[in-house]
């Protein structure tokens, strides 16, 4: 399997589950990242990408505003 979980950052560093289980992560060319996971959920997010561990299969988001 080539999913991986997706979480947010807050301001300590602290991170917290997003979305479980996405297979398909789009940058968009509003900031906003858009998201889908294999049971078919959606989500975007106004963030970037702050760093992703591939073995463990994570990504890790940074918000960059409200949406």
């Amino acid at each position: 399997m080539c999913e991986a979980n997706v979480y947010l950052l807050d301001e300590n560093g602290e991170a917290s589950l997003y979305l479980d289980a996405v297979d398909k992560v789009v940058p968009q060319d509003d900031g906003k990242i858009k998201m889908e996971n294999i049971y078919g959920e959606r989500k975007t997010i106004l963030a970037k990408i702050k760093y992703m561990e591939l073995v463990d299969h994570k990504i890790f988001l940074e918000k960059t505003g409200e949406p």
